[in-house]
């Protein structure tokens, strides 16, 4: 392993120049500086991450906290892990995962510390505790997901209301009279988890806006709980012929479900769904679909933290526009 003795020796200065090139606590002249850089780049050194810290007062470490409560679709809570990761090192920076459903003790207990410089929120709830705690943070923080009040705060997400109103608006425009949402699982809704509490606002708002019979209905994932719903369904709105499914896990089971039912898609019924791209594509019946753009968010949620450790004033709140594209699975309602 270089240290940074081998690089003084190679840029013939002492370890205490190379060091105060690294951490520029004091001023050195420009052409000691240069030969540093090149014996860093030469040697391939790299700073000691804890000694990096101490020196420049910064860690280039983001914490991610993402609880993996019940209920919680953990591949597309992934992909947005991904994009945070891989935006964080283009800015030389790295990522701690922080899953445990720790709130706000164990957001205190990282945020009290050196290990990270700013933080990263989701699974955001409508009424989240850790709201006090954020708003009286010194470190930087970016929540995915938008809580009841978002004052004081830097929040990203899909407009979820606006996504649910664009399924129910072109289910509307094809004629359909009577719509469902399939939903997350009731937990989710128990906890009051906030893109999901909107997309039923959304829903119920378009559906009442256009005069149409609807009903909500959280499902857990799985075939079995795709059979159950769908039966439900039918027995509870016999005219149903549009079907919105915010539930990623059960979007291919429901719609086996309703056609082992005798409801073809989407001669009989029409299925929009909320889920993202790649999903809705792969299904057997491709589904029209609202976009999850889980990399953009990723992306975006970066860079805000990184205006913010800047100094650099930014909005308050960024809501993504929905995107919805039409497949086979919507169809105009059979007369």
């Amino acid at each position: 392993m270089v240290k940074i003795t081998d690089v003084a020796r190679h840029a013939g200065v002492s370890p205490s120049t190379v060091s105060y090139a690294l951490s520029g606590k004091r001023p050195i002249s420009e052409e000691t500086r240069r030969r540093v850089e090149e014996a860093i780049r030469e040697l391939g050194y790299r700073p000691h991450a804890g000694a990096r810290a101490l020196a420049s007062s910064k860690s280039n470490v983001l914490a991610l906290v993402v609880p993996l409560r019940a209920g919680i679709h953990v591949p597309v809570v992934m992909q947005f892990a991904v994009s945070v990761v891989t935006t964080a090192r283009r800015y030389d920076h790295d990522v701690l995962l922080l899953t445990q459903e720790e709130g706000e003790e164990g957001l205190r207990r990282v945020a009290d510390t050196a290990l990270v410089d700013a933080l990263i929120l989701m699974d955001v709830q409508l009424h989240d505790p850790r709201l006090p705690l954020l708003r009286a943070l010194e470190r930087p923080s970016v929540m995915i997901g938008f809580p009841a009040s978002s004052e004081g705060l830097t929040c990203i997400d899909l407009d979820f209301k606006a996504a649910g109103e664009a399924c129910v608006d072109h289910l509307a425009r094809l004629g359909h009279k009577a719509v469902a949402l399939v939903g997350s699982p009731p937990e989710v809704y128990v906890r009051q988890t906030a893109f999901a509490q909107r997309v039923v606002q959304g829903f119920t708002a378009a559906a009442d806006r256009h005069g149409l019979a609807s009903s909500v209905h959280p499902c857990e994932a799985g075939p079995g709980a795709a059979r159950t719903v769908a039966e439900q369904l039918l027995r509870e709105q016999p005219a149903l012929t549009g079907v919105v499914v915010h539930n990623e896990p059960l979007l291919e089971p429901l719609i086996d479900a309703f056609e082992k039912l005798g409801l073809r898609v989407p001669g009989d019924l029409s299925v929009t769904a909320i889920c993202p791209d790649e999903l809705a594509e792969s299904a057997r019946v491709p589904v029209t679909s609202v976009a999850l753009p889980s990399d953009d968010i990723g992306t975006r949620a970066v860079e805000l933290l990184m205006r913010k450790l800047d100094g650099t004033d930014v909005p308050e709140s960024t809501l993504l526009p929905p995107r919805l594209t039409e497949r086979a699975s919507t169809a105009q309602r059979a007369a």
